[in-house]
């Protein structure tokens, strides 16, 4: 990487959402790892004063930005009838809580250009992006302004594509992930590899780029294995999650030790956006959801805010990867320790 160098094997996943707090980041940082916040679901104004945060600690740090899918941002009528549909479906949930659904919004860019332009007026160390690929205009920009700049992609053909816009890297995500997945194009005929160091060298073979990978890795066996298949470092999101410093909801750490919870599952019911999670009624009921993000983000918002208030998990979004049963509860520093078997 000409700008920034990954000089550790664990890389914090940028958790939106209110996961990855500055204190998180900064805990992270000071236990050896790499943290990044997330600009997800964030005005301009608050990613800067999380910069302003970790720069005034001192901590290492990158920035994650939502790539908007401008297919999302203007459907056809008859994707805009799915979501409708949707919509009503959503009605009894929010009858439970006393809240209402939310009119349809379909414009919503996640605040795209503010974000680019603090950015580049505020150059971080490290940008990585995530949900698509910024155009080689916006990836020049930020190197120039001295970023390393890096995209999530998920499948060989992603890598391809990511490598031709001129990226210092890449976050290679297999689907045992927790929460969204990056993927940006259909995928491909023989589904995935089996494995994320197996997707790590089946991505390794076809471009040139320092890796990052992302999927279940959970301990320091995992960590070995992702490196020695070619990767340079290892992301993890739902391994941190329990920890002390993690921004996470108390009720989803708790979900994550809880026996009852049997299985993790992708699923578009929460946000209208694939994304791995524990398998709750929700999930269950509305198994069906169309593809709509931020549409059904934004829909289901009120829901599981209230969730959260009741302390109800069934509807919550309980973002997990396959690996989630090794997630350490205590501070930050043990489970990162752990991961790097120190």
């Amino acid at each position: 990487m000409p700008h920034a160098e990954i000089d550790t094997r664990i890389v914090a996943a940028p958790m939106a959402g209110g996961t990855s707090t500055p204190g998180f980041v900064q805990a992270v940082h000071r236990a050896g790892g790499l943290g990044f916040l997330a600009a997800g679901y964030k005005s301009a104004d608050a990613v800067s004063t999380e910069i302003r945060a970790c720069r005034d600690a001192g901590a290492r740090f990158g920035i994650n930005v939502f790539v908007p899918d401008h297919a999302q941002l203007n459907p056809s009528p008859d994707a805009v009838a799915a979501l409708e549909e949707y919509r009503s479906s959503l009605g009894q949930d929010a009858a439970r809580y006393g809240v209402a659904v939310p009119p349809l919004v379909l414009d919503d860019d996640d605040a795209w250009q503010a974000k680019i332009d603090l950015l580049l007026e505020n150059p971080v160390e490290l940008v990585s992006f995530a949900f698509g690929l910024p155009d080689s205009v916006v990836v020049k920009a930020l190197r120039k302004a001295g970023s390393t700049v890096l995209a999530t992609v998920t499948s060989r053909a992603e890598a391809e594509l990511a490598a031709g816009r001129g990226l210092d890297g890449l976050v290679v995500q297999h689907g045992s992930a927790g929460a969204h997945s990056g993927a940006f194009l259909p995928a491909q005929q023989g589904g995935m590899p089996p494995s994320t160091a197996d997707l790590i060298r089946d991505v390794a073979a076809a471009v040139d780029l320092p890796l990052i990978a992302a999927g279940a890795v959970s301990d320091a066996a995992a960590v070995r294995s992702v490196i020695a298949a070619g990767a340079v470092a290892a992301q993890v999101g739902t391994a941190l999650l329990r920890t002390d410093e993690s921004g996470a909801r108390q009720l989803h750490k708790d979900a994550l030790g809880d026996e009852r919870f049997a299985e993790t599952a992708p699923t578009r019911a929460f946000t209208g956006r694939y994304a791995r999670a524990l398998v709750n009624e929700f999930v269950r009921d509305h198994g069906d959801a169309p593809e709509g993000y931020p549409a059904i983000h934004h829909l289901t918002a009120p829901i599981r805010a209230a969730a959260a208030a009741a302390g109800d998990r069934e509807r919550l979004n309980l973002w997990a990867g396959k690996g989630w049963r090794s997630a350490r509860t205590g501070p930050v520093a043990d489970a990162v320790g752990a991961l790097l078997d120190v």
